[in-house]
């Protein structure tokens, strides 16, 4: 197998806000200009210190679902030793913790492996930057 490696870098405006954006059909536009219908691996990475990805249905309530448990988890209010920006942002620096800034997934013949309902999305809690970016790569 010859290996390969490639990147693109996305930017996502999530604006102010919290947000969970699915970013499926971007990876997908990204995989058929890149992959050519062979196996290997996409890793997906956030490089920001307040921003996660997660793989989840969307559009029947999971992705609003995760933002009400992280509310829970993770409060906005003044318990935070980080204190700059909006009141509560600390907990957006810990949110990394729960909802990693990576995820690898499988490719074959070109396509995500992902499940029926499953997509790749950048979880975002911190209304301050509302401009992200996210690098794909692909190893194949």
């Amino acid at each position: 197998m010859s290996e390969r490696f490639t990147t693109r870098v996305l930017d996502i405006t999530t604006g102010s806000a919290e947000t969970v954006t699915d970013l499926t059909r971007e990876c997908e536009r990204y995989l058929a200009d890149v992959a050519a219908g062979s196996d290997g691996l996409l890793n997906v990475f956030t490089p920001h210190a307040t921003a996660g990805l997660a793989i989840l249905e969307t559009d029947a309530g999971s992705d609003d679902d995760l933002l009400a448990a992280l509310r829970d988890l993770l409060p906005a209010d003044d318990r935070w030793r980080h204190r700059h920006g909006s009141p509560g942002h600390g907990r957006d620096h810990v949110l990394p913790a729960l909802v990693p800034p990576h995820a690898t997934l499988p490719v074959v013949a070109g396509r995500l492996a992902l499940g029926t309902w499953q997509s790749v999305c950048l979880v975002d809690t911190n209304r301050d930057n509302p401009r992200r970016q996210v690098r794909l790569s692909f190893l194949g």
